[in-house]
């Protein structure tokens, strides 16, 4: 009987929480990296957010959306 071993995965660390950075919504050049080309807010998988920062995260994608520095819409 052989045993399969999984491939290792590295596991991501959130970054606001590793390096102190907070979330702006004025900061439109970090929110494109939590951004799909759709438009669309990345999930927690993806980007390898904490829950308490990807909550942070979602509101201040809505927010610069509503004040026009991220389009709804990336097409």
């Amino acid at each position: 009987m052989s045993i399969i071993k999984k491939p290792f995965i590295k596991k991501r660390i959130c970054r606001f929480c590793s390096e102190k950075i907070d979330i702006d919504y004025k900061d439109a050049r970090m929110l494109r990296h939590f951004v799909t080309e759709r438009g669309k807010i990345k999930s927690r998988r993806m980007t390898g957010t904490c829950s308490t920062h990807q909550r942070h995260l979602a509101e201040a994608i809505k927010t610069a959306r509503v004040i026009a520095l991220l389009p709804f819409s990336m097409q």
